[in-house]
């Protein structure tokens, strides 16, 4: 039980590595096996939790929602349908493409990738709680720098992940983003007919059972 948990902690600490040395670090989370799959699993779900502190808690001049209207679910949902897309989307498009990235490994550096988000938003919550709206500039500035360095970290895990070049990276970035919606697309698509069959059948039920 010690080791495995020496081991959790070593591959948690090695996540601060990633943010400024996103190569190397990448590098080893695929070859040096210094990630895992449970610490991104950890960066989602603190990502969700990070998400709901900032909808609930963050002060009143930046926060234009009423916190009685939060929904946990909804903010769940914010963050795993995208990343759920991403990581599909991402495995489906760079396998034509001759990535050499599995789904696991997408997985697990997209988890790492997410980090700047958590780091940076959490004392943003704090901060909002005393800036006033002449200083909102700083505040949408960490917020912005956030999900660029988050954005970064992602082509930089795509790049060394899948071994793409950088002009190649650029362009997956752009399918499985088009792909993200296609997805997304054919998923309602899918639900609305489902809807659409169980309407039918349930009327059919009613109208049955009333001759009845």
């Amino acid at each position: 039980m010690t080791a495995v948990l020496s081991k959790f902690w070593k591959q948690f600490r090695y996540s601060f590595h990633i943010l400024t040395h996103p190569f190397d670090g990448f590098y080893d989370i695929k070859h040096e096996k210094k990630g895992s799959a449970a610490i991104s699993t950890l960066f989602v779900f603190l990502l969700i939790v990070t998400f709901i502190l900032k909808r609930q808690f963050t002060g009143f001049v930046l926060n234009p929602s009423r916190s009685s209207d939060l929904n946990i679910f909804a903010e769940a949902a914010g963050v795993l349908l995208p990343f759920g897309l991403w990581c599909i989307s991402n495995w489906c498009l760079t396998t034509l493409t001759e990535g050499e990235g599995s789904f696991r490994d997408i997985y697990i550096y997209s988890g790492y990738a997410l980090l700047p988000l958590i780091l940076i938003n959490l004392p943003m919550i704090v901060y909002s709680n005393f800036v006033v709206q002449e200083e909102a500039g700083f505040y949408s500035f960490f917020i912005g720098l956030a999900m660029v360095w988050s954005g970064l970290l992602f082509m930089v895990g795509t790049l060394v992940t899948h071994q793409f070049t950088l002009s190649k990276t650029i362009f997956s970035l752009v399918v499985i983003i088009v792909g993200m919606g296609v997805i997304a697309f054919i998923g309602l698509l899918f639900f609305n007919l489902i809807q659409q069959m169980y309407d039918f059948v349930s009327n059919l039920y009613y109208e049955y059972s009333f001759r009845i």
